[in-house]
């Protein structure tokens, strides 16, 4: 039916239930172009990957380096810290800097392993209740760090260049930034890693636009887990990793709360092309376990917002496709000229994040697939949260009671 005859149709008898149809099609399809028109020129460029560590000169801070403690929380990664560890350990840092491992009740050597390498290892006894088990590893390592005035909190899977901290160090100290964190270059060596991986950055920028998460007046806060170098005065003053103790996301509950101290509280996210992730994950159900793990906790664990996520994920995702081929299907050129414009503009912004992880831009039209893939996830980590077993990390399962309630709408 053309969209000349749909409009009439309401004159034909029999004909006005296809006619309602067709043009609640073509709303829809209009929403969603309006939607990405919005997303793409008005979202604090979220598909930016131009987002880099700050430049500074290479002269010394004023006052000299300051200290600095690394914290390693690592539960069984015995496996990987020969490849990482190193690296951490290897930081040209001019000043005084202490790497600590939380070996955190694991059962794998990690803590020996650890020590051969040459960092100083600590053993957590896993979280005390009310805690989830990365925090209270984190926690563990604070308390061991001594009076250092930067904590560099990192993941166990983790490999940096040499400059790493150094560069940290200095866009902290110029810039006046309280937490800086880089999101660290994820793997993409199997088929599905090249397929997941750069839409998970790409979702988690669109949810926590870098921009917005830079900007004092903003109320967007984030960091990512994997390189978080904060300032201890500040985590201390927002009230430490207690007043987190519970949070899943560890990393965009810290960012909230260090962001949340006071008003103009500084903070920096960004990507990382040389800080790396070796952390493997070259099956589907790794990656599945890996993002279905959190994304209920994301929403708060509302029921409601899931509904919400999902009316909303269709709209963007779905309908653009699915209007531009019903359009052609029907010789509806309004129809397929909304879905196809919307398509094109989706499959642009995400153009930039391939590109960065070094593959080919004609991999941007499965976004549509992979958005359905990351809807799915997410309704499977509220069913496992609802049969008592969401929120599981190393083999841990958060209690259903333990509800983290920090997280920000990012706006």
């Amino acid at each position: 039916m053309r969209m000349d005859q749909a409009y009439r149709a309401d004159r034909v008898p029999g004909t006005g239930s296809d006619n309602r149809t067709v043009i609640t099609v073509v709303v829809l399809a209009a929403l969603a172009l309006a939607t990405w028109i919005y997303l793409a020129l008005g979202h604090g460029r979220f598909w930016s990957t131009a987002v880099r560590l700050p430049t500074t000169s290479n002269s010394d801070p004023a006052g000299g380096w300051p200290d600095v403690t690394a914290i390693v929380p690592a539960r069984d990664e015995a496996e990987i810290l020969p490849t990482t560890l190193p690296s951490l350990l290897a930081q040209d840092y001019p000043g005084r800097f202490r790497v600590v491992v939380v070996d955190d009740a694991s059962s794998d050597g990690t803590g020996a392993v650890a020590r051969r390498i040459g960092a100083h290892v600590v053993r957590g006894d896993g979280p005390p209740p009310g805690w989830a088990g990365k925090v209270a590893a984190m926690a563990v390592g604070v308390r061991s760090a001594g009076t250092p005035e930067y904590l560099l909190f990192t993941d166990a899977d983790v490999r940096f260049p040499t400059n790493a901290l150094s560069s940290l160090v200095t866009a902290a100290g110029v810039h006046g930034l309280d937490l800086v964190s880089q999101m660290v270059r994820l793997r993409t060596n199997s088929r599905w890693e090249r397929l997941v991986i750069p839409a998970f950055v790409y979702f988690f920028a669109q949810l926590y636009p870098f921009s917005r998460v830079n900007q004092p007046a903003s109320t967007v806060a984030a960091a990512a887990g994997g390189c978080m170098l904060v300032r201890a005065v500040a985590l201390q003053e927002a009230g430490g990793l207690p007043r987190i103790a519970d949070a899943l996301i560890d990393d965009v509950a810290l960012g909230h709360l260090v962001k949340g101290r006071r008003p103009g509280s500084r903070i920096w996210l960004g990507l990382s092309s040389d800080i790396h992730s070796v952390r493997p994950y070259s099956r589907l159900a790794d990656l599945w376990a890996m993002i279905s793990r959190s994304a209920y906790t994301q929403l708060r664990y509302s029921p409601w917002l899931l509904a919400g996520t999902v009316l909303g994920l269709l709209l963007v995702y779905v309908v653009p496709p699915t209007a531009a081929a019903a359009g052609l299907a029907a010789g509806d050129a309004l129809l397929a000229a909304l879905g196809a414009a919307a398509w094109t503009i989706m499959a642009a912004t995400y153009v930039p994040m391939l590109r960065f992880y070094r593959l080919s831009p004609a991999r941007a039209v499965l976004l549509p697939l992979i958005a359905v893939g990351y809807l799915a996830m997410t309704i499977d980590s509220a069913r496992q949260h609802h049969r008592g077993h969401g929120g599981a990390w190393k083999g841990r399962t958060v209690p259903r009671s333990s509800v983290p309630d920090r997280l920000a709408d990012p706006r």
